[in-house]
């Protein structure tokens, strides 16, 4: 029973104390607060008084005409003006140029040819590499002859300034055409 009452007594004890502290926070905050908001007061008086600006009248908007466009006697804007016959397609898809899809794939042909930077060269003897910054932050030696970026490009010159690429891309229609592309150095 005497635990009881301790506890009861601790109890009121922290209750009083909790109060106690509210109270004097309170008090402290509201001294903090003053009247003195006469300068607020007159610039709201001010601005209240200002004259209001004017605003334009919405402009007035000519309807818009219509216009009929009719496609009687013109061809068809979604097919191809030059139709290719079946045995176009099949003799540009069977053979010609193609690139080799079985051979082992290089790192630089993860990325695109236009994400890669050509950051310098290296010489040694007859041999030149350009030094490549890939977008993931690697840094690779190429020569003539690696492949490199998505369209099956191959390094085939290296200079000073440059690497020339041929790649094989497709021609739309089927088949496959080169595209000359250049890597620049960066200056």
């Amino acid at each position: 029973m005497i635990d009881d009452m301790l506890t009861v007594t601790k109890g009121i004890k922290r209750g009083a104390l909790t109060f106690a502290i509210a109270l004097v926070l309170l008090t402290g905050l509201t001294a903090c607060s003053s009247d003195n908001l006469g300068d607020l007061r007159s610039y709201i008086d001010e601005v209240k008084a200002r004259k209001g600006g004017r605003i334009d009248p919405v402009p007035e908007f000519r309807p818009f005409e219509t216009a009929a466009y009719g496609l009687e006697g013109q061809r068809d804007p979604f097919t191809p003006s030059v139709l290719r016959k079946p045995d176009q397609v099949a003799a540009s898809t069977g053979q010609g140029l193609q690139p080799d899809l079985t051979r082992r794939k290089e790192a630089l042909e993860d990325f695109p040819l236009d994400s890669l930077k050509m950051a310098g060269v290296l010489e040694s003897g007859n041999q030149r590499w350009a030094i490549i910054t890939a977008p993931d932050g690697v840094i690779y030696r190429v020569r003539n002859g690696n492949y490199i970026g998505q369209n099956n490009g191959k390094i085939v010159e290296v200079t000073e300034q440059k690497m020339s690429v041929t790649e094989i891309v497709p021609d739309g229609l089927g088949g496959w055409r080169i595209r000359e592309s250049t890597v620049a150095l960066i200056q």
